[in-house]
């Protein structure tokens, strides 16, 4: 420690060490980053286990046992269920903290697949749904929900690892951010590269991916434990008008067509049930197929719209198949992608 800050008047030699009143730091223990990793992994360690099983609650249920999952100390909240959070602590532990063992635990748990459907008689009691009497509904996160369009598309790679990737992004987005020569230029070509997982994209620090940022991700100029979740008609426009999504839409269409043949209610169900995770109820088909009756109608007046809508992305429909089918059923699947249930995890 210097003296008043000055640099020629030392004074007690300090060393690193940890808050002991969560745990001492044991004699035995490297003053290091190795002896650090030791002190918080250690099984008498009472936030590690739990602060991270709290984040992977709150990744399946919207919500964590422990309500700040960003504060567990005195400001935070205290956990719903304290004995389920030691259970599950310790299961993590005795696992050999195996990550996709809790996730599996979890989503295979009954409380978690229980009826997201709010009842009267819970609400009036539970409105937090502190007492976990339903399950979880949750919008996706931006991530998910562009992964998600394109996994029911069939459009998504599942191959892991690599150099970051360039996906649609509005032409021109950098160039605005600087008028230097020698500026980073956006590298989008057609191929793999486009339908890579979103962990891949590519990110600037001035300039994040749009698509997302409407979304509500993380600037990651500081690490966010849970993002804020707003609703705004700017995300009903990306769902609708984002190359990725209306690609996504005349793909699934497509296919749902070379699938199911001409039988359009069919094709409405199924669209219906990779979207939602459900099926349709009496009204709900009933709307989709004036919806589909109506996209026919138009594209049938003007077929050159039809193939101008399927021209949106670098992945193009085969020659047999016929324009006017595909694109009506194409912005049905759309319009049901861009409605709450399309991305929310009920």
């Amino acid at each position: 420690m210097l003296d008043r800050g000055s640099y020629d008047a030392p004074t007690e030699e300090v060393f690193p060490d940890v808050p002991e009143a969560i745990m001492p730091f044991g004699e035995d223990l490297p003053r290091n980053r190795l002896g650090l990793a030791k002190w918080l992994f250690n099984k008498n360690h009472p936030l590690t286990a739990r602060v991270y099983v709290n984040r992977l609650w709150q990744q399946h249920f919207g919500k964590g046992l422990v309500a700040s999952s960003d504060d567990f100390g005195n400001q935070g909240s205290l956990p719903t269920h304290p004995e389920l959070l030691d259970w599950l602590a310790v299961q993590f532990m005795e696992s050999g903290w195996d990550i996709k063992n809790m996730h599996k635990l979890m989503v295979m748990s009954a409380t978690y697949q229980q009826s997201s459907e709010i009842r009267p008689e819970l609400l009036a009691i539970d409105v937090e749904n502190n007492l976990l009497a339903r399950g979880p509904s949750v919008r996706m996160t931006a991530e998910m929900v562009r992964d998600n369009a394109l996994a029911i598309s069939g459009l998504l790679s599942s191959r892991i690892g690599g150099p970051s990737v360039y996906p649609y992004q509005p032409e021109g987005l950098w160039d605005e951010l600087s008028d230097k020569w020698w500026r980073y230029k956006y590298k989008q070509k057609p191929g793999e590269g486009l339908y890579r997982r979103s962990l891949y994209t590519i990110w600037k620090r001035s300039s994040g991916p749009p698509s997302m940022q409407i979304f509500d991700v993380g600037d990651r100029g500081v690490c966010t434990v849970k993002r804020r979740e707003t609703s705004t008609p700017l995300q009903a426009l990306v769902l609708l008008n984002d190359p990725q999504f209306v690609e996504a839409s005349y793909i699934l269409a497509e296919k749902l067509i070379n699938e199911l043949g001409d039988n359009p209610e069919k094709c409405l169900l199924q669209a219906f049930r990779l979207s939602t995770g459900r099926s349709p109820l009496e009204g709900e088909i009933r709307v989709l197929k004036n919806f589909h009756d109506d996209e026919i109608a138009r594209f049938s007046t003007n077929i050159k719209d039809a193939i101008a809508y399927l021209n949106m992305g670098e992945t193009k429909i085969n020659s047999s198949s016929e324009p006017v089918k595909v694109a009506a059923l194409a912005t049905v699947i759309n319009g049901i992608m861009n409605t709450s249930e399309g991305y929310t995890i009920r």
